[in-house]
C-alpha cells in the first residue's frame, strides 16, 4: 500500500516568536509530514525562524489568509492537508487523530474544535468577544447549512484532496474559515469533528483578528453565501419583509378607501403598491435563481467526484 502524503500548512504573519516551536511540534507529531510555512509580507524574522526549524518556507504578497489559502491549496499536493495557525495557540500533537480519521473513515473534512481548559490560557486566547461572535455566526450558518460543525471559525483543520482541489477560495481574509465551513455543509461531505486544546498565544506574539471589523467580514460572507447557495431562502426572506412592509402601508390607506371612498395619502399608497410588487418580484428572483444554484451545486459535486482519494483509500 502506498503510504499517504501529508503536508502541513502554515499560513503566518508577523509570527516570529511563535513558528519555529509551531514547525517542530508538527514535525514530531506528523514525522512523515512535508511542513509548509507560507510568509504573508511579514515584517519580522518569521521566515527565517521557520527555515531555521525546518520548514519549507514561501511567500504570498496579497495580504489577508483567504490569500494564503487559495495560494498553498493550488500549490501544494498531497492526500492529507493540515492547515493550522502559526501563533502556537494549536495543540500538534492531536494531529496525528485528525490524520487517521480523515483517512481511515474517508472524510473529507476534520475541523478542530476548540475546547478551554482551565490553568493552559484558554480563556485568554478565547477571548469573550470571540466566543460569542463565534456562537452568533455559527448559529446563522446552521439554521441555514446545518449544525455539524459547531466551530464554523476553528483555524485547525485536516482536509482531503478532495476538498482542496475543489474549493474555490474566494474569501481575502479571516473569512476563509466561514467558506471551508459552508463549502463543506453544502456539499455533504463526510466530516468530523475533534476537540482540541486552545492555549494562549506565547509572551510576544499578537493577535492578527480584529474583533469587530473582521466579524463583520465573516458576516458579509455568510449573507453573500446563503444568497449563492440558498437563493430561493434568501429572496424568499427579503420577500417575506418587503411584503409585510408594504401591508403595512398600504392597510390604512385601504381602509379609508373603504370608508370614505377617497385616497386622500395617494404617495403612501403608491409606496406600498411598489413595495408589494418588488416582494413579488424577490419571490421570483428566489425561484429562478434556485435552479440555477442547483446546477452550479451538480457541477460542483460532479468536480468533487473527479478528484481520486488518496492512492490506499
Amino acid at each position: 500500500m502506498i503510504p499517504p502524503r501529508i503536508a502541513v500548512l502554515i499560513p503566518c504573519f508577523n509570527e516570529e516568536v511563535a513558528i519555529g516551536a509551531v514547525v517542530r511540534d508538527f514535525r514530531a507529531a506528523l514525522p512523515g509530514a512535508e511542513i509548509f510555512v507560507y510568509d504573508n509580507n511579514s515584517r519580522d524574522g518569521t521566515a527565517a525562524a521557520a527555515a531555521a526549524a525546518g520548514a519549507a518556507v514561501r511567500r504570498e504578497i496579497l495580504q489577508g489568509k483567504g490569500h494564503v489559502v487559495r495560494r498553498m491549496f493550488a500549490d501544494i499536493e498531497a492526500d492529507a492537508y493540515v492547515l493550522v495557525d502559526g501563533d502556537g495557540t494549536y495543540d500538534a500533537a492531536v494531529a496525528p487523530e485528525m490524520v487517521r480519521r480523515l483517512l481511515d473513515e474517508q472524510l473529507d473534512m476534520v475541523n478542530g474544535r476548540r475546547v478551554e481548559q482551565a490553568g493552559q490560557g484558554a480563556i485568554g486566547a478565547y477571548r469573550r468577544g470571540h466566543r460569542l461572535g463565534n456562537r452568533v455566526l455559527s448559529g446563522l450558518v446552521h439554521a441555514v447549512f446545518g449544525d455539524r460543525v459547531q466551530d464554523m471559525l476553528s483555524g485547525y483543520r485536516v482536509f482531503s484532496r478532495r476538498f482542496v482541489k475543489t474549493f474555490p477560495a474566494l474569501a481575502s481574509g479571516f473569512e476563509t474559515e466561514t467558506e471551508f465551513t459552508i463549502h463543506a455543509l453544502d456539499l455533504m461531505m463526510p466530516l468530523a469533528e475533534i476537540p482540541v486544546a486552545y492555549r494562549e498565544r506565547p509572551p510576544g506574539s499578537a493577535s492578527k483578528l480584529r474583533t469587530y471589523s473582521d466579524g463583520l467580514r465573516i458576516l458579509r460572507t455568510i449573507v453573500a453565501l446563503v444568497k449563492e447557495e440558498r437563493p430561493l431562502q434568501f429572496f424568499t426572506a427579503a420577500g417575506m419583509l418587503l411584503l409585510a412592509l408594504g401591508i403595512g402601508l398600504g392597510v390604512p390607506v385601504v381602509a379609508t378607501y373603504l370608508h370614505t371612498g377617497l385616497v386622500p395619502r395617494l404617495p403612501t399608497a403608491v409606496l406600498a403598491t411598489g413595495i408589494i410588487l418588488i416582494a413579488m418580484l424577490s419571490f421570483t428572483c428566489g425561484l429562478i435563481l434556485d435552479s440555477v444554484a442547483r446546477g452550479r451545486k451538480e457541477a460542483k459535486r460532479l468536480a468533487y467526484l473527479v478528484i481520486p482519494r488518496w492512492p490506499g483509500g
